[in-house]
């Protein structure tokens, strides 16, 4: 036990630890004066109040006192805090709106107001509200116009350059189509809003003549005159250029296209184009706008739907939670390159640390295991790593590299499940997870619903599934023992009811349960399964497994190697918790 300590005696401490954690989150620091601490910004002032009383830190040659500041321009004069409870109300009095979650649902709620003038709605972009929020005190919105020569422009491109380069909120029309005008949050409330709406509306305009410049340049060539530039950008120093790459994944996108019986050729045609708009003027300069630009340049150059919206979604899912790709081609071309990214990073040893993740390679195994699951692709993911891994110019490419690629993709499947919508509150959830790994499914889809159905059925019996897992965890250390062995069960060596009971059960429901996993009706075979629990039971209850005869013996043991082998169809039930 600690013994208490007066609070004037602990802020000290607090506050210095505080300021270690903040430094900490910020790797580049400001140094400012003549002295050499440093701190995310300058240090004017510092406050400390403990009750009414003043209490005097020292740090950045300051002593804290009870003095602060309000906006710099509406409100310049000290402001005396008599306590705490007159912060927020005081610095609000002086143009300062100080509490953050307030300030930021004010701004938004001004940007809807200012939206609705436009008659429009704003684009809410979480990111950069919480920007702006940070970046001003007093929040006055504004809107401006942009000329109407710019909205030949894609909308994607406006929306980069204004949200990304000048903090502004687009606004959209009742048909979601990008109307001429941008909202800004203004951080003063100014006498002449006129001339603040004319300087922002001067400063974006050279941004979006830059791009309406790389638009109008870009086009004047078809996407398919930039492969060959793709040769002289690298990929990564051991793998080759993008254009190396690109020929990797347009051969495995046909062998998937091919797995799923489809016609390859608009998987290998969006496959070799897909990466060559990272040649481009525009997304040179706005790298954000990778394969968006080379939808658009594509569909210019006369390409097909399905080639066009592939290269634009190849890259999905770009962030957890986001969307696939929405076509077969696209789901073809993007499992591809997730894949080759994967095989040939694990294939030169540079896989992800705990810290680091230079490759993306956790969100692309993600992005596999998505796409399998949520387009319902019964593909085999050791089929697919061994192709890719087998592809590459350099490292590895044994065995060992493709099972460490594939226990680094289904180790995400957690992810998957935590985070979709299956929720993470389900009881036993990593015991659910790891008998499913146990029968060592490949294919994502075919995992999924043997999770489902095994979530579904033990929701539903969980006694019944609890006695089931002991009595098949006893099997199993039964069956450790006696090694291997024969699994021809003799009838005319059956002695005991018991264990004729479990014998007939077992040949009654084997072939029934086989036939429903067939059919990937894994919720039927579990519930065929369920039944065995009560002679199981019974058998282990009246029968000796380890008889002194020797047939006895070996006839149980057979016995139970063939409960054991139906007890692992679906899952591996010794693995639940029973």
């Amino acid at each position: 036990m600690q013994p208490g300590r007066a609070t004037r005696e602990l802020i000290p401490e607090v506050f210095e630890e505080t300021l270690k954690a903040m430094d900490a989150l910020v790797p580049k620091r400001m140094r400012w004066g003549s002295g050499e601490e440093t701190f995310v910004r300058p240090v004017q002032w510092m406050v400390c109040l403990l009750g009414e009383k003043v209490i005097p830190l020292k740090r950045f040659g300051l002593i804290a006192g009870n003095k602060t500041y309000g906006h710099r321009f509406h409100a310049p004069k000290p402001i005396v805090l008599k306590s705490p409870a007159d912060y927020e109300k005081k610095l609000r009095a002086a143009k300062v709106w100080a509490d953050y979650e307030s300030r930021k649902t004010e701004i938004w709620k001004q940007i809807e107001v200012e939206a609705k003038k436009l008659k429009g709605t704003p684009h809410k972009n979480e990111d950069l509200l919480n920007e702006v929020t940070a970046l001003v005190e007093w929040p006055v919105a504004i809107h401006g116009r942009m000329e109407d020569r710019f909205m030949q422009l894609p909308p994607e491109v406006i929306i980069a350059t204004i949200e990304h380069n000048q903090r502004y909120f687009p606004v959209f029309g009742k048909d979601d189509k990008l109307l001429p005008y941008f909202i800004t949050v203004s951080n003063i409330q100014s006498k002449d809003v006129k001339q603040v709406i004319a300087g922002n509306e001067r400063v974006v305009r050279p941004r979006l003549s830059d791009a309406l410049f790389f638009w109008e340049q870009d086009r004047k060539k078809k996407l398919a005159d930039f492969i060959p530039e793709l040769d002289r950008v690298t990929f990564q120093k051991d793998l080759g250029s993008i254009g190396n790459k690109v020929r990797r994944v347009t051969k495995l996108a046909a062998h998937i296209a091919g797995l799923l019986k489809e016609d390859p050729t608009p998987a290998e045609r969006a496959a070799s184009l897909c990466k060559a708009d990272l040649v481009t003027r525009m997304v040179f300069e706005i790298p954000e706008l990778q394969g968006i630009m080379g939808g658009y340049y594509a569909e210019a150059g006369g390409e097909s739907k399905v080639v066009t919206d592939a290269i634009r979604e190849h890259y999905h899912p770009t962030q957890a939670g986001g969307a696939i790709p929405s076509t077969s081609v696209g789901q073809m071309v993007a499992l591809a390159d997730k894949l080759d990214t994967l095989a040939g990073i694990f294939a030169i040893g540079q896989k992800p640390t705990a810290s680091k993740d230079p490759y993306a390679l956790r969100r692309a195994a993600l992005g596999v295991l998505r796409i399998c699951i949520e387009a319902e692709l019964f593909l085999d993911l050791h089929d697919l790593i061994f192709t890719a891994v087998q592809a590459q110019p350099a490292g590895k490419r044994d065995a060992a590299v493709i099972s460490e690629v594939q226990a680094f993709i289904f180790d995400r499947i957690t992810d998957f499940f935590e985070k979709g919508i299956y929720g993470r509150d389900y009881e036993f959830f990593a015991e659910r997870l790891a008998a499913v790994h146990a029968t060592g499914a490949t294919r994502p889809i075919d995992f999924q619903r043997r999770f489902v159905a095994l979530t579904k059925e033990m929701d539903e019996n969980p006694e019944g599934f609890s006695k089931l897992a002991a009595a098949h965890k006893r099997i199993r250390n039964i069956l450790k023992q006696a090694g291997e062995g024969e699994t021809e069960v003799r009838s005319d060596y059956l002695r005991e009811p018991q264990e004729k009971g479990l014998y007939e059960a077992l040949k009654k429901l084997e072939m029934q349960a086989q036939a429903a996993s067939e059919k990937a009706d894994y919720v039927g075979s579990l519930k065929l399964l369920a039944q065995l629990q009560q002679p199981v039971d019974a058998f282990f209850e009246k029968v000796m497994v380890m008889a002194p005869e020797s047939e006895l013996r070996a006839n149980r043991i057979a016995l139970l190697r063939q409960l054991d082998r139906l007890c692992r169809s679906v899952a591996d039930i010794s693995c639940l918790p029973g």
